[in-house]
């Protein structure tokens, strides 16, 4: 803004001031003008109303958007608060089913008892999240579409065996374990993928940024699915026929939901699978693919591997030597030294 020119223009000794926002030129709105003379006056551009939805807005969207998140970042965020809100409306399902299983509101259920069952399936769940970050702690960054789908499936299996866990009194202990090892999974996993998605579309150093709008996202989503559950609980209460239909009918919809969220996404880092697929695609036509063409061809689900072969070879990428079989290992070693014999 040159003050001088606008002060020529509207008296020798007024000094007007304009406030922009927006993150670019295309994006910029004057949000208030500000006027030193004949006294000092504010005067705001648009309604309160559309201040307060711009606050609103800017609560659950990062600084500068749509450009400083990359193009796949909206689809993915719809499609996972959809499966989140449908994952928080059958936790009240499975939730108050496991209670009626610890025995709540039975005069025979003693405190210690349901204390000891609760302690031990949360000491499974810990264990088994430790075991699985020592296995797969170092594949969750380059497979993070595929763990993040399967990180959800396990989600859902843990809640079907609390929803199971009053229907075999025998097996209760059993059930909550296995369903609190397969929630413990699910927690590792989906942490660890949402750092490494956060990073895929953070374009402008505003990883901080996304992960706490992210966090404003999951929170609305969490208070409309446990308003929406404790609705559905109290329907389907004592109807267990109603319940059953209501958890399976949310659960197909939430590995739907999960499916387009992780379909959505175009990684631009390279894993084997990428790998094969670039390599091969170009071997072929002499010509390289671009990250949403390579995102289409790529598989999500676990039996990928079965399918990421090059030329009848395996591409495998950050291998260790002592990894390797015989052959290789003997053929690596003639042509090291084979090397190092021409330097000499």
């Amino acid at each position: 803004m040159d003050t001088s020119e606008r002060s020529n223009a509207v008296s020798p000794r007024t000094v007007v001031m304009e406030e922009w926002s927006g993150s670019s030129l295309t994006k910029l709105s004057r949000t208030a003008t500000i006027t030193s003379f004949p006294s000092l006056s504010v005067l705001r551009s648009g309604n309160r109303f559309d201040h307060v939805w711009r606050r609103v807005f800017e609560a659950f969207v990062p600084e500068g958007f749509p450009e400083s998140v990359t193009s796949d970042y909206v689809p993915f965020q719809v499609w996972d608060s959809l499966q989140g809100l449908s994952t928080y409306i059958r936790t009240m399902l499975s939730t108050q089913a496991l209670l009626s299983a610890i025995g709540v509101g039975e005069k025979s259920a003693t405190v210690l008892g349901a204390t000891f069952q609760w302690f031990l399936r949360d000491l499974t769940g810990m264990l088994g999240g430790v075991l699985f970050t020592c296995y797969q702690g170092s594949n969750l960054d380059s497979n993070a579409k595929m763990w993040r789908l399967v990180a959800d499936l396990m989600n859902d299996l843990g809640m079907l065996m609390d929803l199971l866990s009053p229907l075999f009194p025998s097996a209760f202990v059993f059930l909550v374990c296995f369903g609190s090892l397969s929630r413990s999974f699910t927690g590792v996993a989906s942490g660890a993928t949402r750092a490494a998605l956060t990073q895929h579309f953070a374009l402008q150093n505003n990883a901080a940024d996304i992960a706490a709008k992210e966090g404003s996202q999951e929170t609305m989503a969490t208070m409309i699915g446990m308003a929406l559950g404790m609705l559905l609980a109290r329907i389907t209460m004592g109807h267990a026929l109603s319940t059953w239909i209501s958890f399976l009918s949310l659960t197909v919809f939430h590995m739907y939901a999960n499916y387009r969220a992780v379909r959505c996404l175009s990684l631009t880092s390279l894993n084997c699978e990428r790998t094969s697929i670039l390599l091969r695609y170009f071997m072929k036509t002499g010509q390289v693919l671009l990250p949403q063409q390579v995102s289409k061809m790529e598989h999500v689900l676990p039996i990928w591997t079965t399918g990421s072969a090059l030329n009848g070879a395996r591409v495998h990428i950050g291998i260790r030597i002592s990894q390797l079989d015989e052959s290789t290992m003997t053929e690596l070693l003639h042509l090291a030294d084979s090397h190092y014999s021409e330097d000499i």
